[in-house]
């Protein structure tokens, strides 16, 4: 259950120092074709990393042989010297593959402003080992290697007839769209071009990744790259290709979400009843980042007037006091009033569905987050790689 589940890839996990505890720090999935088609998504911060920059570049051609990863340092805010470090890797790694240095896709992730010297000799070293140590069965080690504050590889492989699509992901914090803080590969040894991948993967992100909202913040260096082989000679159709990608990346999301930093509750917000889909998902994201409404799950508060003080800051079509809202099955507010006793809730399990009815029309969307906890502050004030 791997980036290497799929046939026609390689990976490796191996420590080059970037982290003081000396655990896995570098990673590299490589594409052993025989086709190379490939697509990417990117951040939608401003304020874009180093690797970012060199992979938007990268991937413009819809193809990539490599993948080199790092975590330890984010190398962004790092200036033309950062810069050159994610050449100099893509370069690296190119030359011990024997490809084009313009087929890897470089991702960085760990605290921005690292990237001196001594992390790029780091990167480039470890690229050198990974390279030593590919194997059909380096996954792992791989998923094992882009982990920051996660507690847990984030793995998956979703198989279909005669082909499948495996994947691995990092993210524990700063999980908002666009994207949300991760990096993700994922592979297919299907048989398909560059514009069905981006399409299958532009799909499955819209309502995956891009709907995972923990904490509200948007990371520098966010990348989800999709590699296909053909090494399984299957050619899917544009739909089923789409909907094992979307299967692949809404299982990692769900595992993004469980590992989120300090989090009790994971909450799933359902809308329906919206005018629209957009109407949905931007009344839920008012939910998922309404640090009120987070800290009454964290202390087990049914507390849906924070809800409806939520989704009134939005301009979705709605008459606040036509609103329904459930906590896990309980109806408390019907009608923008009281309903059931706030005493029938149970908020002690880890899983939370809440469900808001504007009832005003029949498109629906689902954000994923989490609660507010001491945790969560104590983490995010002491981290650092």
């Amino acid at each position: 259950m791997s980036v290497t589940a799929p046939q026609g890839f390689r990976a490796a996990g191996v420590a080059a120092g970037l982290k003081s505890s000396g655990a896995l720090d570098v990673a590299l999935v490589v594409n052993d074709g025989p086709l190379d088609a490939a697509a990417a998504v990117f951040t939608t911060n401003r304020a874009k990393a180093n690797p970012v920059l060199w992979s938007e570049q990268a991937i413009a051609d819809g193809r990539a042989r490599a993948v080199a990863l790092n975590s330890g340092g984010a190398n962004c805010f790092t200036g033309s010297f950062g810069f050159q470090t994610t050449h100099r890797t893509a370069e690296r790694v190119a030359d011990l593959l024997a490809i084009d240095a313009q087929d890897v896709v470089v991702c960085s992730t760990g605290l921005i402003g690292v990237g001196d010297e001594t992390f790029r000799a780091g990167v480039l070293q470890g690229m050198t080992d990974a390279a030593a140590a590919l194997a059909a069965d380096g996954g792992d080690a791989a998923a094992h290697a882009i982990m920051t504050t996660d507690s847990v590889a984030k793995q998956v492989h979703v198989e279909r007839d005669g082909w499948s699509v495996g994947g691995m992901a990092k993210g524990a914090g700063m999980l908002a769209p666009g994207l949300a803080t991760m990096l993700v590969v994922l592979t297919t040894d299907a048989v398909a071009d560059a514009a069905m991948l981006d399409a299958a993967l532009r799909a499955a992100t819209r309502v995956t990744f891009d709907r995972l909202d923990s904490d509200g913040c948007m990371s520098t260096n966010d990348t989800v790259v999709l590699l296909a082989s053909g090494a399984s000679g299957v050619a899917p159709t544009a739909e089923d290709l789409a909907a094992a990608v979307t299967a692949a990346s809404d299982d990692l999301a769900a595992r993004l979400q469980a590992d989120a930093e300090g989090a009790s509750h994971d909450i799933a917000i359902e809308v329906v009843g919206a005018a629209s889909e957009d109407d949905a998902v931007v009344v839920g994201r008012s939910i998922a980042r309404n640090n009120l409404f987070k800290a009454a799950i964290f202390g087990n508060d049914p507390n849906w007037g924070r809800v409806l003080a939520a989704i009134g800051t939005t301009d979705a079509a709605f008459d606040p006091y036509d609103v329904d809202v459930s906590f896990n099955g309980v109806r408390v507010c019907h009608a923008g009033g009281p309903d059931r006793p706030r005493e029938e809730v149970d908020l002690a399990p880890r899983a939370t569905r809440i469900l808001v009815d504007l009832r005003v029309g029949d498109a629906s969307a689902t954000i994923r987050t989490n609660d507010l906890t001491h945790d969560y502050v104590h983490e995010n004030s002491a981290y650092a790689s």
